[in-house]
């Protein structure tokens, strides 16, 4: 099942890749385009601005620059629809796995689809990193390093593991500062307490995985408690 939410993943990775393209390839056009066409699109954010473009009646008249940029704007955009609705497919695809493989991990917050299925692919490839949670936490490279010196007793951000992993729990601790209070809480907290966000963002990284290891190693038929792991305890 983990082999299966790999490939798919592959697949969406594509069209992700495919999509960034084809904005930037929107935003260089509209650069270049002619004053009248960038004053109808100025201040849109980007699904009103694609929504606005894929509307565009370029006419028929392609030796004109402002008729080819239309019509070119108009297929980068269409483009751009047709691979949200590819990557929402597998989306929707991908979740089922991922409950089935790992029924917990879909119910921690902050975590979707794509980090899920990066980090039951990291586990897979990685099957004598998951003895521990401490072992987990050296694999996504979050473990803390000691960087102490004299008085001065401080860790810093682990630049080893798999970076993959590391970057699912990255995007885990961005949706959580921006969406769950338990964790502004504890960002304020310890920001007042003269922490940077580098180190506040690490502190958080290592709570996360402390919370994922349960999820990625239950079976879906075991029933484990949780435990508050809440970064203010």
């Amino acid at each position: 099942m983990v082999e299966a939410v790999r490939v798919l993943r592959l697949a969406r990775r594509s069209a992700v890749k495919a999509r960034t393209q084809a904005m930037n390839q929107i935003r260089g056009l509209l650069v270049s385009a002619p004053a009248m066409l960038r004053e109808q699109v100025a201040g849109l954010d980007r699904a009103a601005l694609i929504r606005t473009l894929t509307r565009l009646r370029p006419g028929d008249d392609l030796s004109r620059p402002l008729t080819a940029t239309r019509a070119s704007l108009r297929r980068l955009a269409r483009r751009h629809q047709a691979l949200d609705a590819e990557i929402a497919d597998l989306d929707t695809e991908i979740g089922p796995l991922v409950k089935r493989a790992a029924p917990q991990l879909p119910e921690l917050f902050g975590v979707g689809p794509e980090t899920a299925g990066q980090l039951l692919a990291s586990a897979g490839d990685n099957p004598e990193r998951m003895r521990s949670e401490g072992a987990f936490a050296h694999l996504a490279g979050v473990a803390p390093i000691p960087a102490s010196s004299g008085r001065t007793h401080r860790h810093r951000l682990n630049r080893g593991g798999d970076r993959a992993a590391n970057n699912a729990l990255h995007t885990i601790v961005l949706t959580r500062m921006r969406f769950d209070e338990r964790t502004r809480a504890y960002v304020e907290r310890r920001t007042k307490e003269g922490l940077n966000k580098k180190d506040i963002m690490r502190c958080l990284k290592r709570f996360v995985a402390r919370e994922v290891y349960p999820a990625l190693t239950s079976t879906p038929t075991e029933q484990i408690t949780q435990t508050d792991l809440a970064p203010a305890a």
